[in-house]
């Protein structure tokens, strides 16, 4: 039996870009907090700009939940976004050996979609190696597990 069509939906305008590059990481988060506990550590301050680690203290107080799962969201992030920087270089080496992480800061609007800063020399490399491209990422946590996919688009 069939019913009436499916109502069409009008085209999607074509804003021109093209993919270059797309990244998706997973993180364990109770792993990423046994890190951040780890007594004289420094991996948060090398690893997450100052917002970011009061965006995660903040989220987690709205959400009722732990900093550290916004922070694993957050470092997924940077990792799935040095993975689509990679892929958008098609063969040429890799891009994190001099960059520093807390260059790539996982920033919110006031609707709270995420997006990409960069800062320093990551934003000056990835300026030189891409050129003008925007970058696309989203983030989730559910449980003990953190993920994020970012795309590098043409601009």
């Amino acid at each position: 039996m069939t019913g009436p069509p499916a109502p069409r939906l009008p085209p999607v305008p074509d804003a021109g870009g093209r993919v270059l590059g797309a990244g998706l990481d997973l993180v364990h988060v109770p792993g990423l907090a046994d890190q951040l506990a780890v007594a004289g550590s420094v991996f948060a301050q090398r690893a997450f700009t100052p917002r970011e680690r009061r965006e995660a203290a903040r989220r987690a107080r709205q959400c009722g939940s732990r900093p550290a799962e916004h922070l694993a969201a957050r470092w997924a992030a940077k990792e799935a976004f040095v993975k689509a920087w990679s892929a958008a270089l098609h063969g040429s080496p890799p891009v994190m050996g001099h960059v520093a992480w807390h260059e790539i800061e996982i920033v919110s609007d006031p609707w709270h979609r995420p997006g990409i800063a960069l800062h320093g020399e990551a934003a000056r490399a990835f300026a030189e190696s891409v050129g003008r491209a925007r970058i696309h990422v989203s983030l989730s946590h559910d449980g003990p597990m953190a993920a994020a996919q970012a795309i590098v688009e043409a601009a």
